[in-house]
Formats: C-alpha cells, sequence, structure tokens
C-alpha cells in the first residue's frame, strides 16, 4: 500500500473519535497496510493512529525500538499494530518531550502515566493485553488519544512554558 500523507494541525480530521473496529470493514487491511508504510518511512516515527492519514478508525501503529530515546528505562515489544486499544489501568507519571507527525514544528512535555495495561484486538482479532512502561508507555498514551481527538497540545500543562519550537536540521553544503 501507498505511504499516506500526514494530516498536519488544523485539519479538522485530528479532532474527531474514532469509530470502533468491531466487524471489520475490508478497509481495514488497508487502513493497516498504509499505517506500517508510512510509519515506515517516517524518520524517527515511533508510531502513528489511524486519523494521522485520514481515516477515523480505532487503529494504531507502534514501534518504540525505531526512535532515538534512551532505551534502558523503557519496555519494548517490538512493532505493534493494536486496533480498539484501550488503556486498563495506569500508575506513576513521567515528564515527557514529545513531538508529532501531525505537528510538525513543534515539541511539548506532557506528563503521562508511567506504567499502563493496554488491551486492545490483534490484526486476528484476538484480544490482546500488554505491560508497559518509560518510553513505550508514553507513545501508547499518546497515539491513543489521536484516536479520541486529543493532541499534544491539550495535554501541555502552559503553552508558553512547555512548547518548544523544534530544531530543524539542514543537510550539510557542498
Amino acid at each position: 500500500m501507498p505511504v499516506q500523507e500526514i494530516k498536519v494541525y488544523p485539519n479538522p480530521v485530528l479532532k474527531q473519535v474514532c469509530k470502533a473496529v468491531t466487524n471489520p470493514p475490508s478497509i481495514i487491511k488497508t487502513i493497516i497496510d498504509d499505517l506500517i508504510d508510512t510509519l515506515r518511512i517516517s524518520p524517527g516515527c515511533v508510531g502513528i493512529a489511524a486519523p494521522q492519514i485520514g481515516y477515523l478508525w480505532r487503529v494504531i501503529a507502534i514501534d518504540a525500538q525505531a526512535g532515538k530515546k534512551p532505551k534502558n528505562d523503557s519496555s519494548y515489544h517490538g512493532k505493534l499494530i493494536c486496533l480498539n486499544p484501550q488503556i486498563e489501568t495506569k500508575s506513576g507519571s513521567i515528564l515527557f518531550r514529545e513531538g508529532c507527525l501531525s505537528i510538525p514544528e513543534f515539541t511539548g512535555n506532557v506528563i503521562r502515566a508511567e506504567k499502563i495495561t493496554v488491551n486492545y484486538l490483534d490484526t486476528n482479532l484476538n484480544p490482546q493485553t500488554i505491560e508497559c512502561h518509560g518510553f513505550e508507555a508514553v507513545i501508547f498514551q499518546h497515539e491513543i488519544d489521536h484516536l479520541d481527538g486529543i493532541l499534544f497540545l491539550d495535554r501541555v500543562q502552559s503553552l508558553k512554558r512547555d512548547i518548544f519550537r523544534r530544531k530543524i536540521f539542514l543537510p550539510p553544503k557542498k
């Protein structure tokens, strides 16, 4: 499937609540393939949600190991496709600088749960439960927020103090 264009804020699709996947329509396979392809081609991207590529279904793709964040304080479950992910339990808190493909010019400090348990359906519609912490837990929370029309900007405590312009690296001149 082709790589999809990322919807960028203030695109209204990013603020909508997604539909649950029940009897999966044929479009779900397309969404999964598009999410995987788009995640793979986006440098440093560790997660993506269906609304970011224009689909209003509760589907996310996560690969915590693709990031550049420290890996020693986090769980890692590899590449995951999750349908209808739902956070079952939360504990602790962690302040994390988050970025988003849909808000490419900024990052922001967000307080998230440090440990979570997530229930979801895998691509074969089998129920799964995963426990994660640290960076991986932050990714899950960020992507699940997308499914509810919530952006990291909605989670920062102070727009003045906790939002930062992203550093843009230009290729070296020849």
